[in-house]
C-alpha cells in the first residue's frame, strides 16, 4: 500500500488515502465488473423464461393468455422496481440500492422454483421484476458516476454485456435442464449469482456524486482519489465540477416542475427507452423458441439450441460495442443498428408471408434473425442505457432515470403481453412489418433529438442542457 501526501493546496480538503499498487490495475476496472453483476441477473431473468415457458405451460395447463401473464409479470414488477429504486437511491445511495436488489433477486428466484401453482409463480415473477427494475435503474447510474468520461461508454456497456451474458447463461442452463424437464431448477438457479453479487457489493465504494448531494464532500473526494488512482489534480477538479452542478437547489419532481430544460432531458430519456423496447428485440428474447419454430426449426431441441446460438451472438456483439463506443460515439452505432434492424424485420416479414416451406427459406429466416440480434446487441441495447445515465442533471438524476427506466418496463410489458396475441390476430408477416416501420421511425428520432456524448463529462453535458441548447447539441 502506498500513501501519497496531499498538496498544500488540498491539505484541508483531501485525506491521506492508501491506494493499492500491487496489481497495477485501476480500481475502476474492478468496481465496474462487480457492479455489472446486476446485469447478469437481469439477463438471466429475461432469458430463463424462454426455455422454461413450454414446460411451465404443460405443468400448469396454461392458455396463451396465461403464458403471456407469466412472461409479462416480471415487467409489471419492474415498473414498480424502477420507481422504488429511485426512492432508495436518493435516500440510501447507489451501492446500498444494488445490495437490496440482490436480496430481492435471491428471494424471487427461490419462490419461483418452489411455486405450487401458476398464481404463485406469477407473484414470484413480479417480485423478481421488482429486483430487475431496481437494478436496471441503478446499475447504469452507479457506473456512470464512478467512471472517467473517456471510459464511461465502455464501462456502462459492460453492464449491457453482463445482461447478454446472463441471457446466454440462462439459455445454456435451459438447454441442459430441458433434457430433464426441470423448469424449477431453471428458475431457481438465479439465486446463486444473486448471493455472489450481494457478497461482492459490500466492498464497492459509494458514488462520489451521491455523497456530494448529501453534503459529504470530504468523503466524496476520498472516493474520487481511489477511483482516479490518487491523481490529486483530477480528483479535485472533478469534485469542484460536481460542486458547481449542485448550485441548482431544486431536487427531482420540484426541478421537473420548475425547469423546462430538465423536462426536456427527462422526456428524451423516456423516448430512448421506448425506442429500445419497440425495436422488436425483446420479442425475440422472450419468445425465441416460438420464433425459431416459425422460421422452420420444428423440434424442441433444435429450437432450444438455436436460442442458445442467439444468446451467444448477442453476447459477442456487445463486445464490439464496448470496444468502439468511446471512439465512434453513440449516434453512429444507433443509426447503423436501427437501419439494419429495419431491413431485418422487413426480410423476416417477407419470408414469413411467403411461408417457410423450404430449407432455403428456413435458413434465410434464421440468417435474418442472426443479423438482427447482432445489430441490436451492438447498438440500441447498450447505447440507450449509456445515454439515459448521461443526459440527466445531477440534482434530478434519480427522478429522470426513474422516469426513463419505468418507461422501459412499461413498453417491455406491452411488448411481452401482446406479442402472441398480435401474431394470432395479424399474422407473423404484418407483425414484423410493424416493427420494421418503428425502426425506420427511430432513425429519424435519433437524428432530431439524440445528442452525441462521447468524451464529455457529465457536468459539461448538464451545463449545455441547462443553458437551453437543443437536445441533439448538449454533447457538443
Amino acid at each position: 500500500m502506498v500513501t501519497h501526501p496531499p498538496s498544500s493546496r488540498e491539505n484541508k480538503d483531501r485525506p491521506d488515502i492508501p491506494v493499492s499498487r500491487a496489481t497495477g490495475i485501476p480500481i475502476i476496472y474492478i468496481v465496474g465488473p462487480i457492479a455489472a453483476l446486476a446485469g447478469l441477473l437481469f439477463g438471466m431473468d429475461i432469458g430463463v423464461i424462454s426455455g422454461a415457458l413450454d414446460l411451465i405451460a404443460r405443468a400448469f395447463a396454461l392458455s396463451s393468455a396465461r403464458q403471456e401473464a407469466v412472461v409479462s409479470a416480471m415487467m409489471l414488477g419492474a415498473i414498480g422496481g424502477a420507481v422504488i429504486g429511485g426512492w432508495l437511491s436518493h435516500h440510501f445511495g447507489r451501492r446500498k440500492t444494488l445490495l437490496v436488489s440482490g436480496f430481492i433477486f435471491a428471494l424471487g428466484a427461490l419462490v419461483s422454483a418452489l411455486a405450487p401453482n401458476a398464481d404463485t409463480l406469477i407473484g414470484a415473477r413480479i417480485v423478481l421484476g421488482i429486483a430487475v427494475g431496481i437494478s436496471s435503474y441503478i446499475a447504469p447510474i452507479y457506473l456512470s458516476e464512478i467512471a472517467p468520461e473517456k471510459q464511461r461508454g465502455s464501462l456502462i456497456s459492460c453492464y449491457q454485456f453482463a445482461i447478454m451474458a446472463g441471457i446466454l447463461v440462462a439459455y445454456l442452463s435451459d438447454a441442459w435442464l430441458g433434457y430433464y424437464q426441470n423448469w424449477r431448477l431453471m428458475l431457481g438457479i438465479i439465486a446463486l449469482p444473486a448471493i455472489i453479487m450481494v457478497a461482492a457489493m459490500i466492498f464497492l465504494p459509494t458514488s462520489p456524486r451521491w455523497l456530494m448531494t448529501k453534503g459529504r464532500d470530504h468523503e466524496a473526494l476520498a472516493v474520487l482519489l481511489k477511483l482516479r488512482q490518487n491523481d490529486v489534480e483530477a480528483a479535485t477538479a472533478e469534485r469542484d465540477s460536481i460542486r458547481e452542478s449542485l448550485r441548482i437547489k431544486q431536487m427531482g419532481p420540484a426541478l421537473f416542475a420548475r425547469n423546462p430544460d430538465f423536462r426536456r432531458s427527462t422526456y428524451l430519456g423516456m423516448m430512448l427507452q421506448f425506442m429500445q423496447q419497440f425495436t422488436g428485440a425483446n420479442v425475440i428474447l422472450y419468445y425465441a423458441p416460438k420464433i425459431l419454430g416459425l422460421a422452420g426449426l420444428s423440434s424442441a431441441t433444435d429450437q432450444m439450441w438455436g436460442t442458445v446460438a442467439i444468446g451467444a451472438l448477442m453476447t459477442l456483439a456487445t463486445l464490439i460495442a464496448i470496444g468502439v463506443v468511446d471512439r465512434l460515439g453513440r449516434k453512429p452505432l444507433l443509426y447503423t443498428g436501427f437501419f439494419v434492424m429495419c431491413l431485418c424485420m422487413i426480410g423476416m416479414g417477407v419470408i414469413l408471408n411467403a411461408g417457410v416451406g423450404s430449407p432455403g427459406l428456413a435458413m434465410a429466416a434464421i440468417a435474418v434473425l442472426i443479423v438482427f440480434v447482432i445489430s441490436y446487441a451492438m447498438s440500441a441495447a447498450p447505447m440507450v442505457w449509456i445515454l439515459c445515465s448521461e443526459i440527466q442533471p445531477l440534482n434530478g438524476r434519480d427522478f429522470g432515470v426513474t422516469c426513463s427506466t419505468a418507461t422501459n418496463w412499461i413498453a417491455n410489458f406491452v411488448v411481452g403481453a401482446t406479442f402472441l396475441t398480435l401474431l394470432q390476430a395479424a399474422g407473423p408477416g404484418p407483425t414484423f412489418f410493424l416493427y420494421a416501420a418503428l425502426n425506420a421511425l427511430f432513425i429519424i428520432l435519433t437524428f432530431l433529438f439524440v445528442p452525441e456524448t462521447k468524451g464529455m463529462s457529465l457536468e459539461k453535458i448538464e451545463r449545455n442542457l441547462m443553458a437551453g441548447k437543443a437536445l441533439r447539441h448538449i454533447g457538443v
